[in-house]
């Protein structure tokens, strides 16, 4: 029996995107059942949700805040485009931004919302390919990179070393390794001898990542010339992230229960936010800050707490992301297009057998 290699693909794909619901279905299984068994002290943070009164204004200033956040996003992105020399206007960067936002949101068999975004701006600009695949990578490294920096910072600034807890002095030192290697790493990819060398050119090689490093590469080198502007998109990404943190702060302030302060929050967001790079759904954001608000508090805060207020930022996510929905419906043709030169491309052309 033969499979050709368009239905093995296809497959793979499914298969894949089964187990991601999976896993992510089974973590946000265990924090809810962690969060309803009976707890010392009676308490049930679902049954305070439903019953206790809900601070309005708080919920609307986070969703305030984290919209502006998402907004700074865009706003970033087409500051590196821009710097590229791609004729690129700020509305169209509003679209696809809040497309690639909807699509991150949306993954279950859905491309996801960075691949939605180069491939659009090369499908509008078909003469600068390369350029929208770098501004992609390098809007998303420098971002994620941000993250451990903003909670290296915070963790120095607000004590958060001195808890006690040894997996959160475990937490600690790990992060600050992670943003000593990432500022060694871009370091090196900056040198042009690396970029251009055998190594570099091995690495590209490599089945299945390959295609990966040479596009970080590729990016590294059209950016290299320009340290102000990384600079400026890493002052932006500072920005993002306070805006995140406070807004789900204020999350945490609106909803019944107890609060971590404002200053841990600029630990413990932008450490379960760095979770985003996993490829899953949902899960590791809603684990990580559940388990940190327990942690964090030496049990004061009970096991759930975390969780609620994760499932509320969520929330608010998919209201920005509705906006993302109005241009979808205004675009369809052109998001359909996309999708399918991105499906041509991963599952190749002809009816070749395995």
């Amino acid at each position: 029996m033969f499979v050709s290699i368009t239905e093995f693909e296809i497959l793979k794909k499914f298969l894949i995107t089964l187990l991601k619901i999976v896993v992510s279905v089974g973590i946000l299984a265990y924090l809810v059942w962690n969060a309803t068994r009976p707890q010392p002290d009676g308490q049930n943070v679902f049954a305070n949700l439903l019953g206790q009164p809900k601070h309005w204004s708080m919920l609307a200033a986070a969703l305030g805040f984290c919209f502006a956040g998402v907004l700074l996003t865009f706003i970033r992105w087409w500051y590196l485009v821009r710097a590229l020399g791609l004729p690129f206007r700020f509305r169209d960067a509003m679209r696809i931004g809040f497309l690639g936002y909807l699509f991150n949101l949306a993954p279950m068999g859905i491309i996801g919302g960075d691949l939605l975004k180069a491939v659009m701006l090369a499908h509008e600009h078909p003469q600068f390919r390369v350029k929208a695949v770098a501004s992609v990578v390098i809007d998303r490294v420098i971002g994620l990179y941000m993250v451990f920096v903003v909670a290296a910072v915070a963790i120095l600034l607000t004590g958060f070393l001195e808890i006690p807890a040894p997996e959160i002095r475990a937490i600690c030192y790990i992060t600050f390794a992670l943003t000593a290697a990432g500022a060694l790493g871009i370091g090196i990819l900056f040198i042009p001898g690396v970029t251009d060398g055998k190594f570099t050119k091995a690495l590209e090689r490599i089945p299945r990542v390959g295609h990966v490093i040479e596009d970080l590469v590729e990016s590294v080198r059209m950016y290299r010339r320009q340290p102000g502007v990384l600079l400026a998109a890493a002052v932006m990404s500072v920005g993002v992230h306070c805006l995140f943190t406070i807004g789900v702060y204020l999350v945490a302030r609106g909803l019944p229960g107890e609060v971590l302060s404002l200053p841990i929050h600029f630990v413990v967001i932008p450490l379960s936010a760095s979770t985003g790079a996993l490829p899953l759904p949902m899960g590791p954001y809603e684990f990580v800050l559940d388990f940190l608000y327990t942690r964090v508090s030496e049990g004061a805060i009970p096991a759930g707490q975390g969780l609620v207020v994760a499932l509320g930022y969520r929330l608010i996510c998919i209201l920005i992301a509705m906006i993302g929905v109005c241009y979808y419906l205004g675009s369809r043709r052109e998001v359909a297009e996309v999708m399918h030169e991105v499906e041509e491309n991963e599952t190749g052309e002809g009816g070749n057998s395995v």
